[in-house]
């Protein structure tokens, strides 16, 4: 269960702030495959269930992980209103908007990987590839008009794009295999933390 600040109608929240918390919320629950309108809340409760289920790797801050970990692995997630008071003192967390913007784009990307890690590594050697392909193209059809000879550098560029493409794919089924073995060390840890705790 997760507290959602009213952040649009907070006041000491300024317009761009408001808006790269909404799209962070929104990158947030679309990484985590869930809806969340505020993903950077703090005030949260969870099951001793979940917890069991949930590893925090990043040592920044757990917000933004534990959601898209929740939402990966099916965990029911619940949004509820609450009030927040005045702003006291700066936060102790955020330095800066850009430092929170950019720290939380590096854990939202790490998490995406460890649990997606196929899909990720999949769309970035498709899309190399398509671009080694359209390159070719339009080598060839330099090349049937009679004009390929200046154009030998795009066909240079293909390959190394292409060949990037193929190398990142074979590394999408590597880190496929690799978060198998992952899930598998989870499950072996959930219990153990069960066992831990007598339950």
């Amino acid at each position: 269960m997760i507290g959602a600040r009213p952040i649009a109608t907070t006041k000491h929240h300024s317009f761009l702030k408001s808006r790269l918390h909404t799209l962070g919320s929104w990158i947030v629950s679309l990484a985590g495959r869930t809806s969340v309108p505020d993903a950077a809340s703090g005030f949260r409760a969870m099951t001793r269930e979940t917890a069991f289920h949930l590893n925090v790797f990043n040592d920044y801050t757990y917000t933004l992980e534990t959601i898209i970990q929740a939402g990966q692995k099916g965990l029911a997630i619940k949004s509820v209103p609450i009030r927040v008071n005045a702003d006291l003192r700066p936060s102790r967390l955020v330095k800066s908007v850009p430092d929170y913007v950019k720290r939380s784009a590096l854990t939202i990307v790490r998490i995406f990987v460890v649990y997606q890690p196929f899909r990720f590594f999949m769309t970035i050697g498709v899309a190399l590839v398509a671009a080694g392909l359209l390159l070719c193209l339009r080598f060839l059809n330099y090349f049937l008009a009679g004009d390929g000879g200046g154009h030998i550098q795009s066909l240079i560029f293909a390959s190394i794009l292409m060949g990037a493409g193929f190398q990142t794919m074979l590394t999408a089924f590597l880190a496929d295999l690799l978060a198998v073995n992952r899930r598998l060390i989870e499950d072996t840890q959930r219990h153990l933390r069960k066992l831990e705790s007598g339950k």
